[in-house]
């Protein structure tokens, strides 16, 4: 039994699904952050339990083969990039492992064809390709604050925390082409936001006593049109002397909208409901394929457009659209995959809670001559069993193909067994979480449906965090397995 503050000396033999460490003695399992696979390291036990204990690193007495040495300097503080000191080729290892190991796992399921996991190669730093991608998010959402001096700073939370590391520039973050003058848009953007404050003494919002003004800035940057929308959250009414952050702002290149969004909640929700315009249309516009998106300050768009076209043609890929079916994407946002699956079905049907996403999709699908999508409002969960229950009858309720994108959640019960109820061919389900992914996986399979094949994608390289796409077709369960899997997802 090893206790609190304890130091040791232990080779790492494994990672955790959030990226730690894990090195063994005796049986006894230590969880050290900011280690690799292969490292031997010297640590101190910071948290002691019966069979395991949390660990700080000291000293990497040996590093890794697959270390390497991370590009931004604030990467362990920060706690964004849980990966950033492994080679990137162990990344997507690592990666493909835990979706295997969580269908396998969690899901029990063994007969499966799993696809190699698409990665990110071609946005790998010159020169630092072991290193992996950097400058991929087209959306950053920086906390505003003071540090000890009392001086204005903005960057990132640590990780579990709301205390805020300085970062001027984030490596991940997308850039411009290094030819053009300004090419780090969030470094600039957070450079006069933060110098308007200073010189018209306007404070930065505080958690503590609800005080101060400025809360989060929210930029967005279209990767094929350059297009860069910045929202300043606020905790009030209105910004004073906005015109000159207006004017100050324009001077970056490419700047088509600037708003604030107004959020007075005692919450650690970061946008609030509304949006108030102050230069341009309300929206800037990008594209993921040749299907062009109008993006607003609310709207849900994935932030690696490269990643997302394979991720998205992949979907495509597996739904097997000749142009003669009727498809449902569950959980659509606002219509990225359903008009993708549009431009080769008979018809698109797309669900989803937010109203403004719905708004935007119906937007999106008018200015790309798309009329054969159709997008209702409301949770899928309570729209689907609903619609189902009220037009089982007609042809739309016997679709060929379900694509489900759900949040980390995963989906509902209801859902899934509507979904059963309609009986298509084919379900494309999407995930961000691998874990609930397993989970309903495993029901469906027990009701009726197959997991033929699985292809993860790495939307986030440098984190822990993987995509996936899963087909699965149409087969017929037995009742034994029915009634076996009925309490599964309220029971896990």
């Amino acid at each position: 039994m090893f206790n609190k503050n304890d130091v040791l000396e232990v080779e790492i033999i494994d990672q955790g699904t959030t990226g730690e460490g894990i090195g063994k003695i005796e049986g006894y399992a230590l969880f050290v952050k900011d280690t690799v696979i292969g490292d031997v390291v010297r640590v101190k036990i910071m948290k002691a339990k019966k069979n395991y204990a949390f660990a700080k690193l000291i000293e990497i007495v040996k590093p890794s083969p697959y270390r390497v040495e991370p590009v931004c300097p604030k990467a362990n503080s920060c706690g964004g990039c849980q990966l950033q000191a492994m080679n990137y080729q162990q990344q997507l290892k690592f990666k493909e492992e835990k979706v295997y190991n969580n269908i396998k796992r969690i899901g029990g399921i063994t007969e499966f064809e799993m696809k190699p996991i698409m990665g990110m190669e071609e946005l790998c730093l010159k020169g630092k390709e072991e290193n992996g991608p950097f400058h991929y998010r087209n959306k950053a959402q920086f906390p505003v604050g003071v540090n000890r001096e009392g001086q204005i700073v903005s960057g990132f939370y640590a990780g579990r925390t709301h205390s805020i590391v300085e970062i001027e520039s984030c490596a991940l973050g997308m850039q411009r082409d290094e030819s053009q003058a300004g090419s780090d848009v969030n470094a600039r953007v957070m450079e006069i936001v933060k110098t308007f404050m200073e010189v018209r003494g306007i404070t930065p919002y505080d958690e503590k006593s609800h005080k101060g003004l400025v809360r989060h800035v929210l930029i967005r940057i279209g990767a094929k049109t350059g297009q860069v929308m910045v929202c300043v959250v606020i905790n009030g009414d209105n910004l004073p002397y906005f015109q000159e952050l207006v004017e100050q702002l324009l001077t970056i290149q490419g700047m088509s909208d600037i708003s604030i969004n107004i959020n007075k909640e005692k919450n650690n929700v970061i946008l609030g409901k509304k949006i108030v315009s102050l230069y341009g249309l309300g929206y800037i516009e990008d594209y993921i394929g040749d299907v062009k998106f109008r993006i607003s300050p609310l709207s849900f768009f994935q932030v690696n457009p490269t990643q997302t076209e394979k991720l998205y043609g992949k979907a495509l890929e597996y739904a097997g659209l000749t142009g003669n079916e009727t498809v449902w994407d569950l959980y659509c946002g606002i219509g990225s995959i359903s008009l993708f699956l549009a431009k080769s079905a008979k018809k698109v049907i797309g669900v989803e809670i937010v109203p403004e996403a719905i708004r935007d999709a119906r937007i999106n699908a008018e200015i790309n001559g798309i009329e054969n999508a159709e997008f209702l409002v409301g949770a899928a969960e309570e729209v689907v069993p609903k619609y189902f229950e009220e037009h089982h009858g007609e042809a739309e309720c016997r679709p060929d193909v379900i694509v489900v994108d759900p949040p980390r959640k995963g989906c509902d019960e209801a859902l899934l067994k509507t979904m059963v109820e309609m009986a298509p061919e084919r379900i494309v389900y999407v995930s961000c979480d691998s874990a609930t992914l397993a989970r309903d996986l495993k029901w469906l399979e027990g009701n009726g449906y197959k997991v033929k094949e699985v292809t993860p994608c790495d939307m986030f390289g440098q984190t822990v965090h993987v995509e996936s796409v899963v087909l699965m077709s149409k087969e017929n369960p037995t009742e034994g397995q029915r009634k076996s899997l009925t309490t599964l997802i309220t029971n896990v």
